[in-house]
């Protein structure tokens, strides 16, 4: 595998794109490049075939990042991997400062969602949506913020020298992000898994405007012994009460697996592989 890989992410150093791509390549020389949205990001690894990029497409609290799920479908990017990481969030401020003395708080909107709960039970904070988590830590501490707190990662905080108030504030402890590694097709063929390691694939398709359709394919899908994950309907815009699905299948024979996507393919108007890859392990 390549040594020195330059991974894209959405965010800034010390987000969790960051801990993320440097946890999945763990012993490998890792540059992240960050970008400010997951468009310009999807933009970069489309124009340079050196790229590998990390984006979240999934929490167990928030749910899927749907148009994360668009851009991938819309760019030339295969997945070859996953990385499902456990999120705890903080709550930080300058140091000196207090919950109480606080009147606004800042973060990504999908980090505030997490850590509902906590900062309902304290009015006095403002919820204020951000574009990064990481980034709001660094606005603090560049600017010199008093009255205002980030909700971010505890490696964030430490980074941009904030003291934290209140540990592990997301609404529920099982609280995870599901990442995917993805990279263009030259490269995912020299640094993506063996095909025998191969037990996951993610594909996405239409199905013609009639009775049934969907539970056709399912059906021949669960004869092949394939396992649905996770499937996402998402409605094609245009074309009223058509949709485009999402699916993530899971099996133990890659073989059986290429069969029920040789099986499926008829029936649906168009169907994409988005990637192929091995599952991975949630890690708390």
């Amino acid at each position: 595998m390549t040594k020195d890989l330059k991974v894209t992410i959405q965010g800034v150093a010390g987000c969790f794109h960051d801990a993320a791509a440097r946890e999945y390549f763990a012993g490998r020389e890792v540059t992240t490049l960050p970008f400010d949205t997951f468009a310009e990001m999807f933009d970069a690894l489309d124009s340079d075939a050196s790229l590998v990029g990390i984006v979240a497409i999934e929490n167990t609290i928030a749910g899927s990042l749907l148009q994360n799920h668009e851009m991938l479908r819309q760019s030339s990017q295969r997945i070859i991997g996953e990385y499902k990481m456990r999120i705890s969030h903080v709550l930080a401020a300058l140091p000196g400062q207090s919950i109480d003395s606080l009147s606004e708080v800042n973060s990504h909107p999908m980090a505030l969602m997490q850590c509902e709960q906590y900062l309902r039970r304290h009015p006095n904070l403002k919820m204020i949506e951000k574009f990064d988590t990481a980034g709001s830590a660094r606005e603090i501490a560049e600017n010199s913020l008093t009255g205002h707190a980030a909700v971010c990662g505890e490696y964030a905080a430490g980074l941009y020298g904030l003291e934290i108030l209140e540990r592990g504030i997301e609404t529920n402890r099982r609280n995870f992000t599901r990442f995917l590694i993805v990279t263009n097709a030259l490269l995912a063929s020299e640094i993506g898994p063996a095909e025998s390691l191969i037990d996951k694939a993610s594909i996405v398709f239409t199905l013609p405007h009639s009775n049934g359709a969907l539970s056709k394919v399912l059906t021949i899908l669960s004869f092949y012994d394939m396992n649905l994950s996770k499937i996402q309907s998402m409605p094609i815009i245009g074309r009223e009460w058509e949709y485009r699905f999402y699916v993530d299948l899971t099996f133990n024979s890659i073989v059986r697996y290429h069969q029920a996507i040789d099986a499926v393919r008829p029936l649906t108007n168009e169907l994409t592989v988005l990637g192929e890859y091995c599952e991975g392990i949630a890690k708390s």
